[in-house]
């Protein structure tokens, strides 16, 4: 899809998920991978299957403290049988469970040659050199067989998996000391205005502190790109051109805010059109709409809005799923939402999505949620007093209180 004005001069605009849909179907992962030790392979991109080399656990054992027996000894409602050892966890027990006998048995401890079945030994009751043990209700209770978790030969972990906690464990399981993963997606960001200060400095006459380029080092560092600030860069089509030569050199990706619109001062999408393609530029999206995409050479364009909120809107809605893409995963994590009634007024035409900041709370037993505040696309406080976006569709008009809504809590991205 190109950038080819209709009437007006103006290109038609995408729904959220004909944009949503456009960079998936665009973006591929980044080509290159490295080995690194597991600690350091946390919240990584696995950039290969890994077999396990051996069964988990290698060895039928038990599942808890008790007594491996043989289920056919367990018929009575109270059965002695004679106790001839201990098995201990890395420390099995050498004989054999031959009939009538039993052996103590620790959680984790290998399953006695003869034994199939462990009592927890909470139903047990020592007697003599004997214990008591009630009739078993199924054979092989209590028991976890070799390969269980994970049998030698077949696949642990997929290719496309992000490793966090569990897959760390899941990785020492199998006592590998290294693994390969996807490189890191560098990512190129920065700001455009004349009117935009960095901090550190006392404002001039009509200017604002620049908070995009904290907002977006935020969310890609929280994703695990590896980041390239670029600053402020003026409104000046020579800066700007110089700015895109410069990240496209070093980056796979540029996010820039601002400068997508239409007035006079706004060249983003026009340099993004001369120096490499503009796939769409206007999305029917609130807050938002203008957000170009396209590409330079080999590196990813995503042009966004200049007000704060519609920067993290478009961001979270639109190209959250194309850097996930970047960086290899597979599947996608899934945006999880829910109805529940909406205890604030909000106005709305049909036309264009819609995404409030809302706040989830619990009132008599039942999750609601309420608008975060003034909804402004400029006032940060929005995003920030808000854990979840109100998602009114396009055909959807105004929402009175106690309608129902669905809502996308942010979860850990935002």
């Amino acid at each position: 899809m190109s950038d080819k004005p209709e009437c007006g001069g103006k290109a038609p605009a995408l729904s959220v998920a004909q944009a949503r849909q456009a960079l998936l179907d665009a973006v591929t992962p980044v080509v290159g991978w490295e080995m690194l030790p597991i600690r350091t392979a946390l919240g990584r991109v696995l950039s290969r299957d890994l077999v396990a080399p051996f069964d988990v656990p290698a060895h039928d054992n038990s599942a808890m403290d008790g007594f491996a027996v043989r289920a056919a000894d367990l018929k009575a409602e109270e059965n002695r049988l004679e106790l001839v050892g201990t098995a201990y966890a890395g420390g099995a027990f050498s004989g054999q469970v031959g009939p009538g006998q039993a052996v103590r048995i620790m959680t984790g401890a290998v399953l006695p040659r003869g034994a199939d079945t462990v009592v927890m030994q909470e139903a047990a009751r020592l007697e003599g050199d004997g214990v008591i043990l009630p009739a078993v209700s199924r054979p092989g209770q209590n028991v976890r067989r070799a390969g269980e978790d994970l049998a030698a030969g077949r696949a642990a972990l997929l290719a496309g998996r992000r490793v966090g906690p569990a897959e760390l464990g899941l990785l020492a399981s199998l006592g590998l000391a290294e693994v390969a993963v996807h490189r890191r997606p560098r990512i190129a960001f920065f700001s455009t205005g004349d009117e935009l200060a960095s901090i550190g400095r006392p404002l001039g006459p009509g200017e604002v502190y620049d908070s995009n380029r904290y907002t977006l080092y935020g969310v890609l560092s929280r994703l695990g790109m590896e980041v390239l600030d670029l600053g402020v860069v003026r409104d000046d089509p020579a800066a700007l051109e110089r700015a895109f030569t410069e990240a496209a050199a070093e980056a796979d990706a540029i996010l820039t805010t601002g400068g997508v619109s239409v007035g006079e001062a706004d060249y983003i999408r026009e340099i993004m059109g001369r120096l490499g393609e503009v796939r769409f530029w206007r999305i029917d999206i609130k807050p938002g709409r203008p957000m170009a995409f396209g590409r330079l050479g080999d590196t990813w364009l995503f042009g966004l809005p200049g007000n704060p909120v519609a920067v993290l809107v478009s961001f979270y809605q639109i190209v959250l799923d194309a850097l996930y893409r970047l960086q290899g995963l597979d599947p996608l994590p899934v945006r999880p939402s829910f109805r529940v009634p909406c205890d604030s007024p909000i106005r709305k035409l049909p036309g264009r999505r819609e995404f409030p900041r809302g706040v989830l709370f619990q009132a008599e037993g039942e999750w609601r949620v309420r608008l975060s505040g003034n909804q402004g696309s400029g006032v940060l406080r929005s995003m920030t007093d808000a854990d979840c976006f109100i998602c009114l569709p396009e055909d959807r008009g105004n929402v009175s209180p106690g309608d129902l809504v669905e809502v996308e809590p942010f979860g850990r991205v935002l």
